[in-house]
């Protein structure tokens, strides 16, 4: 797929992305223009259960320093969240997620450090709003409404994902077979103008590449499938909305050297148009980021 011919399939097919520009990313009082490179979100995580060992932070204090560092290296937002999206991870209840969350976000608005929390429950949503996020991860479809409610009220930026259940805790299946992207601009295009009407003007999608999929648990059908995506993500700007693509580490792959995996992905993003990049390894991504950028500036 990754070939000169391949590339100039998806053009020749779709479209030049360039003439595909999409709308500023903002997060509080920032604007980035993302129309022809991406910025990045650091990620941390606060259950145990996350699949990514790495990014697991134990306290506020180690979640406080890990934010501090992704900011450092060049992370625009910092996404936390306090239960991980995969299937053998505990339920953590709403208010166990807002005593988790809340201290972070406190701490780390205090310092100037954008955050974006990932959640689903609306009680955790205006808790952490309320205490200074300014992106809502928005995980699940079940309670949208008061969700994009409390976004327009605190005029935040909301992260539309993907996904066919009501949350991203209940598993369900993606189209392996055919073309998967006009199923995604179908459900995007409907939920943003349902967005707009809510009084919600910062918007971004995600098509849940991160998630975990019944059908997906071969490690290598889930990395050909994540890396299709995110070469067809250009064809989501149609939308005129940044694109978000949480960025495979796929273990499988790269076995002991697997922390380099996300910033091998990011270059599939990259090229496919990404505006945001979620990822745990923002020292490894914003390089490859950087210098794609600076090749093609020079070309």
């Amino acid at each position: 797929m990754l070939t000169l011919g391949g590339l100039a399939g998806l053009v020749a097919e779709h479209g030049d992305p360039s003439e595909l520009p999409v709308a500023p990313l903002r997060i509080g009082d920032t604007t980035y223009d993302v129309t022809d490179s991406p910025v990045v979100m650091g990620c941390v995580n606060l259950s145990r259960d996350s699949t990514y060992r790495d990014s697991i932070a134990v306290s506020v204090g180690s979640a406080v320093r890990r934010a501090r560092v992704m900011a450092a290296e060049g992370a625009v937002v910092i996404d936390i969240g306090a239960e991980s999206s995969t299937a053998a991870a505990a339920r953590v209840g709403a208010d166990e997620q807002v005593a988790a969350l809340v201290p972070v976000v406190e701490a780390l608005v205090a310092e100037d450090i954008a955050v974006s929390v990932e959640t689903y429950e609306p009680q955790v949503a205006a808790q952490t709003l309320r205490a200074g996020a300014r992106m809502l991860n928005l995980t699940g479809t079940q309670h949208q409404d008061e969700m994009l409610d409390l976004v327009a009220e605190h005029d935040a930026t909301v992260v539309l994902c993907y996904g066919g259940g009501a949350n991203v805790r209940e598993i369900t299946d993606v189209r392996l077979d055919g073309d998967p992207v006009p199923e995604l601009v179908d459900h995007f295009a409907a939920r943003l103008e349902h967005a707009r009407a809510r009084g919600v003007e910062r918007i971004v999608i995600d098509p849940g590449m991160g998630f975990y999929y019944g059908n997906l648990t071969d490690p290598m059908t889930r990395a050909r499938h994540q890396a299709r995506v995110l070469l067809s993500g250009f064809r989501l700007r149609a939308l005129g909305v940044p694109v978000c693509n949480a960025l495979p580490h796929a273990f499988d792959l790269f076995e002991e050297q697997f922390r380099g995996g996300e910033a091998f992905f990011a270059v599939w993003a990259v090229l496919g148009g990404t505006s945001l990049l979620r990822t745990h390894e923002v020292a490894r991504v914003r390089p490859v980021v950087a210098a794609m950028r600076e090749l093609v500036a020079a070309s």
